[in-house]
């Protein structure tokens, strides 16, 4: 027998070569049926995995889990391609994973999939999972491995498994007449996935790199129950309407230009969004003890040498010459704010310095990969590096969580936190890394903050705090970030004098909020679907005078308004009032004001409000009054 942790310290003893499916089945019949994959000792696996010693298992289901959902998905992009490869026997296989939201496929095919082909491979995608066939694994040595996939002429899985080291064993998944090169884990047969949508088509290029071959990739999802998919369908008509690139042409806030692409165009309404949001910025910061700096957009090679960037990030650096000297465009501002602390000796009594910076920062980005604000080649990032005592790490961590919680409730924003750890391609010693990783655990635990470990997906320089915000209509968002990183004091020779009167190593405390100004405007955009709360929106009051007879008493009401700090404007168009009306909805602008022969006579305004219509007539003292505690309430 061998012993079994479950959820809630529950020991479960079960004999050695019990199956994760046979071990659901003993917790509940129900769970058996909706379980997708387990996690055994922080490894996924399938759940005909059998268990060999004492250890730690919690089964995953799709609902219950997001890990759940990579096995659900992973096994529905080999259905897609088990389909494609029976419509399209020609058709190569590359690469199928699961990703955020649902799962891709990417074929080597000679054209490309039309709406036609797409209902076809649909259809036979349906035929397979009624077919429930079982997803069985199988490993081969590697000159056997190669073998199979030399005789189904599948060249690209030829070049992979080429790559994976010589003595290791190679895993294949077999549903029926199709076998796959994967590591899977996989759901127990094709019959698990009940329904199943295909979403998109687009070319993309072998192994991302624009110089490879160009190939056909499909996206779908799929879900345990047919209302789910109804429910994400109608979430992505929804986002069709909020596209932020679309309202941003309609409400005027930026534009994109071939004349720079990836490089956005900030209008006056945007711009005056995008003050509001650095103003709001550095406000809440000095009230938590920030200072504020501004450091160079470009800065000599030998640098990011020395903080480690241009090993690892030089790829998507912006690189000149000047006086014969190499210089790059910052990607990252930190190494400018080690200068920064670098200027002078600090004693131990200085610390914690807390010191922000709105930084512009450039990185090179496939064209492909540009998306309106989302992915940009130069964005504004709201950063902050805290330099602190060791004893002072946990502290810190918990005052920017709850900076960060602050933050996010005023925009309205839930969210779910991961704890990223050690990548591959990282920098520094394990007990550097180990004891930073502990002390964001220390952190997070001790406020009792439900979070994911995500595991090798910190920063090459140390573990980092991902929050990931939900927004109205369900979609998620990483944004804000706070990283623990003891490689930047080292390799820039940071010290403070402690009280021994000794040279010691500050602890670095990397950190943002919004993540990227742009990125930010273009989330908060689609979440309010440009209708913004009055204390963001460029243009708070639209003031419509019936007649140009009304147009001088509308002046004055502006006049009044803008001296409270109100954003106003006139319509002072020779239209109808029905028309300007609806021309202010359309512009998502919180309150219009109505301004006739009866409004003067009474020296009073007609007061229509966004989302509620018609709130009669006020005085303009009564209405200001109104709005700057909606402003001010950050509403």
């Amino acid at each position: 027998m061998i012993k079994v942790g479950l959820k809630n310290g529950i020991i479960k003893d079960v004999p050695k070569g019990t199956t994760l499916l046979e071990l659901a089945k003993q917790i509940s019949e129900e769970l058996a049926k909706t379980a997708t994959s387990a996690e055994v000792d922080g490894e996924i696996k399938d759940l005909r995995c059998k268990l060999e010693k004492d250890c730690k298992v919690t089964i995953l289901t799709f609902e219950n889990d997001e890990k759940g959902k990579k096995a659900y998905w992973h096994t529905s992009a080999h259905i897609m391609a088990q389909a494609i490869k029976r419509l399209f026997p020609k058709a190569k296989l590359t690469i199928g994973p699961a990703i955020e939201q649902g799962f891709y496929y990417d074929f080597d095919i000679e054209k490309p999939f039309t709406e036609e082909d797409k209902i076809k491979i649909e259809e036979e995608m349906n035929n397979i999972i009624k077919e429930n066939l079982p997803v069985e694994k199988f490993v081969l040595p590697r000159n056997e491995a190669l073998e199979l996939m030399k005789n189904k002429s599948e060249e690209y899985k030829v070049e992979l498994i080429k790559e994976l080291p010589e003595n290791e064993e190679i895993s294949f998944y077999k549903q029926g007449e199709f076998v796959d090169l994967c590591a899977g884990p996989h759901l127990i047969s094709t019959g698990k996935v009940k329904a199943i949508k295909l979403l998109s088509s687009s070319s993309a290029y072998w192994r991302g790199d624009e110089k490879n071959k160009s190939l056909q990739r499909i996206y779908g999802i799929s879900f345990p129950k047919l209302s789910y998919l109804d429910e994400y369908l109608n979430m992505l008509e929804e986002a069709k309407k909020r596209d932020h690139k679309k309202l941003g042409k309609e409400l005027d806030l930026f534009m994109l230009a071939p004349e720079g692409p990836g490089f956005p165009f900030f209008l006056p309404k945007g711009m005056v969004l995008r003050n509001i949001l650095e103003n709001f910025w550095r406000k809440i910061h000095v009230e938590n003890g920030y200072q504020e700096i501004k450091t160079p957009i470009m800065l000599n090679e030998e640098l990011w040498h020395r903080s480690g960037h241009w090993e690892h990030y030089k790829d998507n650096m912006y690189t000149t010459s000047i006086d014969n000297a190499d210089f790059a465009l910052k990607p990252m501002n930190c190494p400018g704010g080690m200068l920064v602390y670098k200027r002078k000796m600090h004693s131990y009594r200085d610390l914690p310095q807390r010191i922000g910076e709105l930084g512009l920062v450039h990185r090179h980005e496939k064209s492909g990969e540009l998306n309106g604000l989302f992915r940009v080649r130069c964005f504004t990032q709201d950063d902050a590096h805290i330099f602190c005592l060791p004893e002072q790490i946990e502290i810190e961590i918990v005052n920017l969580m709850r900076l960060i919680n602050k933050i996010y409730g005023i925009f309205g924003f839930e969210y779910k936190i991961e704890l990223s750890t050690r990548p591959e391609d990282s920098m520094g010693a394990d007990e550097q890394w180990e004891t930073a990783t502990d002390a964001l655990k220390k952190a997070l635990e001790s406020q009792n903050m439900e979070y994911e470990i995500n595991e090798g997906d910190g920063a090459f320089y140390g573990p980092k705090i991902d929050f990931h915000l939900k927004d109205s209509i369900g979609r998620t968002w990483q944004c804000g970030t706070i990283q623990l990183d003891f490689q930047m004091p080292e390799r820039f020779d940071l010290n403070y004098i402690g009280q021994d009167g000794e040279k010691h190593r500050p602890v670095m405390l990397h950190r943002v909020v919004f993540g990227s100004i742009e990125r930010f405007i273009g989330i908060i955009t689609e979440h309010y679907a440009g209708a913004f709360p009055s204390w963001l929106a460029p243009i708070q009051v639209e003031i419509l005078p019936i007649a140009d007879a009304h147009i001088n008493y509308a002046e004055q009401i502006k006049k009044d308004l803008e001296i409270s700090g109100i954003r106003v404007e006139i319509d002072k168009r020779n239209e109808k009032i029905g028309y300007k009306i609806r021309e202010a909805q359309l512009q998502k602008i919180p309150y219009m004001l109505i301004i006739g022969d009866r409004e003067i006579e009474e020296n009073v305004i007609g007061v229509r409000k966004r989302a509620q219509g018609d709130m009669g007539q006020m005085s303009v003292r009564k209405f200001t009054e109104k709005i700057l505690e909606e402003i001010n309430n950050y509403n």
